[in-house]
């Protein structure tokens, strides 16, 4: 009959436009997952980056410390009090 005609000329413009918008959602995916490849590579070249900068900055401490500690071998140490005197309350 003309009405199941109707339904089914219906259905198959409905499919399609699901196909369509399926084909433009797997597009979209397809681009979300190359920017997230592209993402995760920039990130671990950050990861290293800062790992690095840590390393660099706990080799200077380390040398820094050191020679500063060696350099102050022969000054003697004030008490308490007398440091407090000269430097001041940092509490304050």
């Amino acid at each position: 009959t003309l009405a199941a005609i109707l339904n089914s000329l219906q259905m198959g413009f409905r499919t399609l436009a699901i196909q369509k918008r399926s084909s433009e959602v797997w597009d979209t995916l397809g681009a979300v997952k190359t920017e997230f490849e592209k993402f995760g590579g920039i990130l671990e070249k950050a990861k290293g980056k800062i790992q690095d900068g840590l390393s660099e900055m706990d080799t200077l401490v380390g040398t820094r410390t050191r020679v500063i500690q060696r350099k102050l071998r022969s000054v003697e140490s004030l008490d308490s009090a007398e440091a407090e005197r000269l430097l001041g309350d940092n509490n304050e």
